[in-house]
């Protein structure tokens, strides 16, 4: 008889997750019960793994050249008024212009940040929202991100890679003495300015 106790009270306790899932609701879309939770809803929480790396370059060349000559003769007077000699005009124009532009822009960006789940969308994609302040030295460095990303994206350990947020929006701003002290003084700054 106590096998059969043991049994029972085996199979209501492995039975028991289920029953809880059920009744919350929440069946077919958690996680199995032997991986992590990853962020599914409104309110929970997910790692942002941001590897941002952007290099542009532009260039430009232009070159144009233009030739003009322009010449006038003259000689002796005609007629009545042969004692006047005719004028004579020789005129010659050349522009040339040769332009050269270049512009190369490098950014990199490589953090760790948890994010918030703000919405969930109709089709399952969760809007994302989150920042980040750091502070050194009276000095503070923040990151704000946002974005929507797909359920499927987010890996089994709740973390995201950067590149999967669709609309991303990743600002890294700073202020504080090193960033006053770069730049560079208001006389430099109005001479720049006015030259």
């Amino acid at each position: 008889m106590n096998l059969k106790k043991i049994a029972i009270l085996l199979l209501i306790l492995l039975l028991l997750p289920f029953a809880l899932k059920l009744k919350s609701q929440d069946f077919g879309r958690g996680q199995s019960l032997f991986t992590d939770v990853k962020a599914h809803q409104v309110g929970d929480i997910l790692t942002v793994l941001i590897y941002e790396d952007s290099r542009a370059s532009n260039q430009v060349e232009s070159k144009n050249s233009k030739d003009q000559k322009t010449s006038v003769s003259g000689g002796p007077g005609a007629g009545p008024l042969d004692f006047i000699p005719l004028f004579g005009v020789d005129a010659a124009a050349k522009y040339t212009h040769d332009g050269k532009g270049e512009q190369l822009r490098n950014g990199m960006i490589r953090a760790k940040m948890s994010v918030t789940v703000m919405g969930v969308k109709e089709n399952g994609d969760l809007i994302i929202e989150g920042s980040r302040v750091i502070g050194i030295s009276n000095d503070k460095e923040s990151i704000t991100l946002s974005g929507v990303i797909r359920p499927k994206d987010i890996s089994t350990d709740n973390t995201i890679e950067s590149y999967l947020i669709a609309d991303a929006e990743i600002h890294y701003t700073g202020k504080g003495n090193s960033q006053t002290s770069s730049r560079p003084g208001i006389v430099a700054r109005l001479i720049n300015w006015l030259f």
